[in-house]
């Protein structure tokens, strides 16, 4: 069955059929899920778009920019189901609140976005309204967006929502280990166990049932695997921040030299006149 209605000539985008699905992996666990495509990329209709703002070297080894999430068919399915919610906020809502109420969702797991993030603050406050509407499933997530939960979601959560913040973004550096609930990608299950943390490999939901230290395992696609260098994705993003930081510093003391250089030429240009 096509996952979306057919696009009338000269009118709107289709609208997804469902909005929610299962992958094998969700599948095997009872669990369903919502997708966007992931990070950043362009729109049928010319629109650029970035729904993982917080994307830091995620973006760089993201298993939802490879294989399968790459073919025509599952790519256009994620990029109507984000002008769904671009186009058509409202609609979109009320349609997932529709499809929430069928009865083979009560007591199930919906894993918000095995691709993309909480793009924005209506985006996010729009599926706080969903899970308290519908008290009868439950749901969970990992984000990056951790200022916008701190703001949003951390104040009154939903009793059915639960979340694991996940390292590898640009907001990793206000992450508390001590407090929070973190996801870490580490290079295998030895290093996940050498470092005390728990695996949330034998089923996904362990990131939020399970102990609050997640590890999970990198994907065994060669080229990313070379790219993680043996490293989890915390550690890589603090080198990257750090480069960064570094870069910052040494631009700076390169402005603020450069005013004085010119001040001495100026000086000594008149002092030889």
């Amino acid at each position: 069955m096509p996952s979306s209605a057919p696009a009338t000539a000269g009118g709107p985008p289709a609208r997804p059929r469902r909005l929610l699905t299962q992958n094998r992996e969700m599948r095997a666990i009872g669990v369903y899920n919502w997708t966007l495509p992931a990070w950043a990329g362009r729109l049928p209709d010319g629109r650029t778009y970035n729904t993982c703002p917080s994307a830091g070297i995620c973006r760089q080894v993201c298993y939802a920019r490879h294989g399968t999430y790459l073919w025509p068919a599952v790519r256009a399915k994620h990029q109507a189901n984000l002008q769904f919610v671009l186009d058509d906020p409202d609609g979109w809502e009320q349609a997932m609140l529709a499809e929430l109420a069928a009865p083979k969702f009560a007591g199930r797991w919906i894993r918000i976005h095995d691709s993309g993030d909480f793009f924005s603050d209506d985006y996010t406050t729009r599926w706080l309204r969903i899970t308290r509407h519908r008290p009868e499933a439950n749901f969970y997530c990992y984000t990056k967006e951790v200022d916008r939960f701190r703001r949003l979601v951390e104040p009154n959560p939903p009793e059915n929502f639960l979340w694991a913040y996940s390292y590898g973004g640009t907001q990793d550096h206000v992450l508390d280990p001590q407090t929070d609930r973190v996801a870490d990608v580490f290079p295998d299950e030895e290093s996940i166990t050498a470092a005390g943390w728990s695996s949330q490999e034998a089923s996904d939901l362990l990131a939020v049932l399970g102990p609050h230290l997640v590890g999970v395992p990198a994907n065994s696609i060669p080229h990313f695997l070379e790219k993680l260098s043996g490293r989890r994705f915390s550690e890589w993003q603090a080198e990257v921040d750090a480069h960064r930081h570094t870069r910052g510093d040494a631009a700076v003391r390169s402005i603020t030299s450069a005013p004085s250089a010119r001040r001495r030429n100026h000086t000594d240009g008149r002092r030889a006149a």
